[in-house]
């Protein structure tokens, strides 16, 4: 089984963004995580269409823009237009999920809907084959430092069943409270992409540093 360790930004230095993308990209990583923050949605407020369009991407990294802001449909062309080759969305901050997707679509990126601890996987029903990719949130968005919920590794289960039964090879992508301890469960369970923060960022700055955090993580993931 591949599996993709995407760099969340999130837990970088925010002062020499283009820097910490080339590190981590020079780290063995192509798919960047941008947790896109309104501040509405959820709590904190990150950045968005204009500071990503200012982040300098190395040739052949893929950045992955996580949107957690309401009414996202408003929003898709200017994220295109900044550099996104993925655009995740929030089931529970649309009406309208089928035309987000749609809108995602015809731009030529990759379209993923994000669902919340809470949330069930029925709201996804309807939408599976149009998708590139579904996120499962493993924490709930918006609070630092919090623990991956336990009960997320059922719903990863569930989730991987219902794309076997479909006959769907998207990928699962996990985010929040992935590290040395909880990725070996999160892989079984059937996930492939893992976004990390302070596992990649945590006490390194360097790509030497970043390279060293990354490996353990693929260390552990292989070990379970």
């Amino acid at each position: 089984m591949s599996i993709t360790i995407a760099p969340s930004i999130l837990s970088a230095d925010f002062g020499e963004m283009s820097e910490e993308i080339h590190r981590v990209h020079q780290a063995g990583c192509s798919w960047i995580h941008l947790d896109v923050m309104d501040g509405s949605f959820v709590q904190p407020i990150t950045f968005g269409a204009v500071a990503m369009n200012s982040f300098k991407k190395p040739a052949g990294a893929l950045f992955d823009a996580h949107l957690m802001v309401v009414n996202p449909e408003r929003h898709i062309e200017d994220f295109v237009k900044a550099g996104a080759d993925s655009i995740t969305v929030h089931a529970e901050a649309t009406a309208h999920l089928h035309f987000v997707i749609q809108q995602i679509k015809k731009h030529g990126v990759k379209a993923a809907v994000a669902i919340n601890p809470g949330t069930p996987l029925t709201v996804l029903d309807w939408v599976y084959p149009m998708l590139d990719m579904v996120l499962l949130m493993s924490v709930n968005p918006g609070w630092g430092g919090q623990k991956f919920i336990p009960t997320i590794y059922h719903k990863i289960e569930c989730l991987a069943q219902i794309l076997r039964e479909r006959g769907l090879s998207i990928p699962i992508q996990v985010d929040g409270g992935v590290n040395q301890e909880t990725i070996g469960k999160i892989v079984a369970a059937g996930a492939t992409n893992l976004v990390a923060g302070s596992a990649v960022f945590g006490n390194a700055s360097s790509s030497e540093g970043y390279h060293e955090n990354i490996q353990k993580l693929l260390k552990s993931a292989n070990m379970d």
